[in-house]
């Protein structure tokens, strides 16, 4: 017998079934699907076997960590949430695959990654007591690095030098993305009908975000809230597909019930080598930054000197 599928994905939290947006995309169409996954839902990503969030151990083994060929492979396995669209429905989906991508994802970088008060009031703060010692010193930033970067390719080459040009430019173009979704949505359940596809799994993760964030910088927060039926039909699907999943909170740091458990010595390894870890990282940062400098003796070296290195150890599930 096959093993099954494993889908690695961040945790919950702000009432919905995961805080980042390409892990309740997979999450999403896995569930319109009835895809059979055992989710492991983490706030480590060290624990997942790509490294990143979200990825996907299939039932032969193979690692899948881009949320798209997530998708793809869930589709050769006969879950295919596409499967009754027509030719024409099919190019719509394309269509507004790259609408979203082009106009709202931008956007969502810069509510969540790139405004100062969004940042540390909501998103830092959610990752920071999430994440266990001593990730959570550092890779908020690290994350946070990497997502403005993202931003710089997804605006490319043409724009705005002035930050505030920019970020007027973005959002004007996210509202209009908004309003064109919801004409398109009309009074329809999903949109393509009675029944969800794909492009719907991708507007819920980015409209959900949006909508059910307690945002202290809300600028086009207040634009989709505007939208009714975009807020009904993302209420409709998170009581329809995540009833029991859409009021989850941040994740408490959990300790074992039973101290004498088989997975205890494991547990007490994984974070004395961890805590070492970040100890390790904290005093080459002294180092490297000049915080912290040692002086040589005119004597000779001693012998035996080694340097500083950094292990790294997966958390097991």
């Amino acid at each position: 017998m096959a093993a099954p599928m494993e889908l690695f994905c961040w945790s919950g939290g702000w009432g919905l079934p995961s805080v980042d947006l390409d892990s309740l995309a997979v999450l999403t169409y896995a569930r319109f699907t009835g895809a059979p996954l055992k989710v492991h839902k983490i706030t480590n990503p060290w624990r997942s076997p790509s490294g990143t969030l979200p990825a996907l151990r299939t039932s032969h083994g193979e690692v899948i960590s881009v949320p798209h060929k997530i998708i793809t492979h869930l589709r050769k396995e006969k879950y295919n949430a596409d499967y009754d669209l027509s030719a024409r429905q099919g190019a719509d989906t394309l269509a507004f695959m790259s609408l979203l991508e082009e106009k709202l994802l931008p956007v969502l970088i810069h509510t969540f990654w790139i405004d100062a008060k969004n940042y540390v009031e909501v998103t830092r703060k959610w990752y920071a007591e999430a994440m266990p010692f001593p990730l959570n010193f550092f890779l908020p930033g690290r994350m946070q690095r990497q997502y403005m970067e993202r931003l710089q390719l997804l605006c490319g080459e043409h724009r705005p030098e002035d930050e505030e040009e920019l970020e007027k430019e973005l959002y004007q173009e996210a509202r209009e993305c908004l309003t064109l979704l919801s004409q398109r949505l009309g009074s329809q359940k999903f949109f393509f009908g009675d029944a969800p596809a794909s492009l719907d799994a991708f507007v819920f993760s980015y409209l959900a975000l949006l909508q059910q964030a307690k945002l202290p910088s809300g600028k086009l927060q207040a634009h989709l809230r505007g939208l009714h039926n975009l807020c009904a039909y993302c209420t409709h699907i998170l009581s329809l597909y995540f009833p029991w999943e859409g009021a989850e909170a941040p994740p408490p740091r959990q300790t074992p019930a039973n101290p004498e458990s088989e997975e205890e010595p494991h547990r007490r390894r994984n974070q004395i080598l961890t805590v070492l870890a970040g100890l390790a990282a904290m005093a080459g940062y002294a180092l490297l930054s000049g915080i912290v400098s040692i002086q040589r003796a005119p004597s000779a070296r001693a012998p035996g000197t080694q340097a500083l290195g950094i292990a790294e150890e997966d958390e097991e599930e």
